[in-house]
């Protein structure tokens, strides 16, 4: 099974939150919007396959995701509401189409169920690139890095994924299966289905992941869909925005909860 962070609830009045990470990222990045949800619900995080402490595997498809997501719900006693962000939110898009009576209520962040023509090899090829052998400090890291990928905001994202407790370290990635799998992971693989409970689908007001003539597409699979922006956010809306990100999600749940 996955690996999950578990955010005890200060007082449960909701099924718990499970919370899909995206890609290169883990279930740690959203420690702090975890912890702040958690103040009325069991908040989990986990670690997608092939990233964090999770099991490593040769695929990285929809199918094989929404079913490792599937297994920790079911774990937690099912229906729980569930957060997505970009590839995490093609999986939990991907599990509320096939599996609706797992998901009670379902937040999608900046994505939508279509395939983008983006490629995120070249970030995977970078990261393995670096001889970790020869490094003994983050600083160093981040210069190696900074050949291939230039914004360091995203360097700081994939260094979270290094692991400095071993020596060498080394990255909480599956690298080699990541970049393999890559056109499954920006593609999407057609899932018919309609979820019939709300949905959220929240996007950065300065990303183009979730564009208007997506709408036709993303109300035609969740016909309760709820379509909310953050100003001035990116892709990364949730690092770059938390209070905001945070609190659009509190209401919608909070509203869903008492409907």
């Amino acid at each position: 099974m996955l690996a999950t962070i578990r955010h005890p609830a200060a007082k449960v009045e909701a099924p718990p939150l499970v919370i899909a990470h995206g890609l290169y990222g883990s279930g740690r990045n959203w420690g702090v919007i975890a912890r702040r949800l958690a103040d009325w619900r069991q908040v989990v995080a986990v670690d997608m396959r092939n990233h964090g402490e999770s099991p490593r595997a040769d695929t990285q498809s929809y199918p094989d995701m929404a079913g490792d997501l599937a297994e920790v719900i079911e774990s937690l006693g099912a229906p729980v509401d569930l957060l997505g962000h970009s590839m995490g939110g093609k999986a939990a898009m991907q599990l509320a189409l096939t599996r609706p009576d797992l998901i009670r209520r379902l937040v999608v962040a900046d994505i939508a169920p279509v395939a983008y023509s983006h490629d995120q090899s070249r970030h995977a090829r970078a990261m393995a690139a670096v001889d970790l052998s020869l490094i003994t400090t983050r600083a160093e890291v981040d210069a190696a890095l900074a050949a291939s990928v230039e914004d360091p905001a995203l360097r700081a994202f994939f260094l979270q994924s290094l692991d400095f407790r071993l020596h060498p370290p080394r990255w909480r990635l599956n690298l080699a299966v990541l970049e393999a799998e890559m056109s499954k992971i920006v593609g999407w693989p057609g899932t018919q289905g309609v979820f019939g409970h709300p949905a959220l689908f929240l996007t950065g007001g300065q990303s183009s992941y979730v564009l208007p003539e997506y709408r036709e597409t993303i109300r035609t699979l969740f016909p309760k869909a709820r379509f909310a922006k953050i100003p001035d956010a990116g892709h990364w809306l949730h690092a770059e925005k938390p209070r905001e990100f945070e609190e659009t999600v509190r209401v919608f749940l909070e509203a869903a909860a008492s409907s």
